[in-house]
């Protein structure tokens, strides 16, 4: 598995993004790297905006990994750790090991997220997951994240009903102990991101930088 280098978007070119921190945007399921890259404009100008492509091809899009009620919680992490592995070569090919790398996706892409700082928490400033959720069991970095403790937004749609609610109760439980959370729950909202969510990752991102 190996994300493709040439779909990749960028909003900076090599020289313009030199000694600049990375923000690597990671799709949902079944969609596809511009989908996130069209949030740039809205976003701090500080980082270089690095848009992944997921490496398993659907036909209509692509994904990381099966969702879970395809494939059993074994399968599913498996495929997940193939992918997280995939995004870790990707970095390691492209992003040099001294600059800042900071996580934001979408559902599947959130979970993405929090499945690279569970692998590798010293590798990335901080992480955004919007209606994202944390896969089960346990990984060799969850210790390791637990006491660097960094900092994750979680938001998500009161009214979403693609991520089922056990998904969210083993978020709910996990994350806090795991990561310095900042969590949104946005009344009315479904499956997606608002105005008003987008504004508070804006103040989030903008705060990271800052710091």
């Amino acid at each position: 598995m190996r994300i493709d280098d040439e779909a990749v978007l960028w909003s900076a070119s090599p020289a313009d993004r030199a000694d600049r921190p990375v923000l690597v945007l990671l799709h949902g399921y079944g969609s596809h790297e511009g989908d996130l890259f069209g949030l740039s404009p809205y976003l701090p100008l500080q980082p270089a905006i690095a848009s992944l492509r997921a490496p398993i091809a659907m036909g209509w899009g692509h994904s990381w990994f099966p969702l879970p009620e395809q494939a059993d919680d074994e399968l599913t992490a498996v495929d997940a750790e193939a992918a997280v592995t995939a995004v870790l070569e990707w970095l390691d090919r492209v992003v040099p090991e001294t600059t800042p790398v900071g996580l934001l996706g979408f559902s599947q892409g959130g979970a993405m997220a929090i499945e690279l700082l569970r692998r590798a928490p010293e590798r990335f400033a901080f992480a955004v997951s919007l209606a994202g959720f944390a896969l089960p069991g346990d990984r060799e970095g969850d210790e390791r994240m637990s006491r660097l403790a960094p900092p994750v937004f979680w938001g998500r749609g009161a009214a979403d009903d693609v991520i089922p609610a056990a998904a969210i109760a083993q978020t709910q439980a996990w994350l806090p102990a795991h990561a310095d959370l900042d969590q949104r729950v946005y009344e009315g909202l479904g499956h997606a991101v608002s105005d008003r969510e987008l504004a508070d990752v804006s103040a989030f991102l903008r705060a990271r930088y800052a710091a």
